[in-house]
């Protein structure tokens, strides 16, 4: 298992890229797991709070508090209990909620194009609507 003190921690590299490359924080895509939707929806979403994401927590004071940046939300379930969500972030998905993952990553690469022209609407629309569920598969 991976220490918590080296979990989390993105917010610092998301940051000085920012900085770098002179990116605002609108224009930067942050892809993260999502214990609140199943394996097999993924959704993009613009502007909001962390939701008790700690890298989300992590990346917001990084870009100088913005909230205002586009996350590409990916459902991995959620364990039923608060005390196992740690175990299960950390541990292998089964073999279908893998393949229901994977599809729905497949699917936000495809509409990816869409929101990168500006269409968000579309793109959303177009993500939002091909989820995937076990009995699909």
């Amino acid at each position: 298992m991976i220490p918590d003190t080296y979990m989390n921690h993105s917010g610092k590299a998301v940051g000085l890229a920012a900085k770098y490359f002179q990116i605002a924080p609108e224009h930067i895509l942050i892809a993260h797991d999502e214990l609140d939707m199943p394996p097999g929806a993924s959704r993009f979403k613009f502007d909001g709070g962390h939701g008790g994401h700690n890298g989300l927590r992590d990346v917001i004071p990084a870009i100088g508090g913005s909230r205002a940046f586009w996350r590409l939300r990916v459902g991995i379930g959620h364990p039923g209990q608060a005390n196992k969500v740690s175990g299960w972030v950390l541990s292998k998905a089964s073999k279908i909620e893998q393949e229901l993952v994977d599809l729905s990553i497949d699917e936000s690469l495809s509409a990816l194009p869409l929101l990168l022209d500006g269409e968000d609407v579309k793109a959303m629309t177009r993500l939002h609507s091909s989820d995937k569920t076990k009995e699909e598969l």
